[in-house]
């Protein structure tokens, strides 16, 4: 049986199905995207992306100030 698999993996055609695969995936990349989606979303979803994780960074700096005592509310 592993004898078989070594064949296999020694045989012209295995290497030469791995470097046609290896061809269509680099022509993939070089297609330029359409549609102007990134990432597959569209400009608005990737501006609400942003601004949440803006609020994200914001509040936990403030937590990260707060739990070190570098700013205090004093009511």
């Amino acid at each position: 049986m592993l004898d078989n698999l070594r064949d296999e993996a020694n045989s012209k055609s295995f290497f030469e199905d791995e470097s046609q695969t290896s061809e269509a995936a680099s022509t993939a990349s070089s297609v330029p995207r359409s549609n102007g989606r990134l990432l597959g979303m569209t400009p608005i979803q990737r501006f609400v992306i942003a601004v949440l994780m803006m609020v994200m960074v914001c509040v936990l700096g403030m937590m990260c100030l707060l739990i070190t005592g570098k700013i205090g509310f004093y009511f």
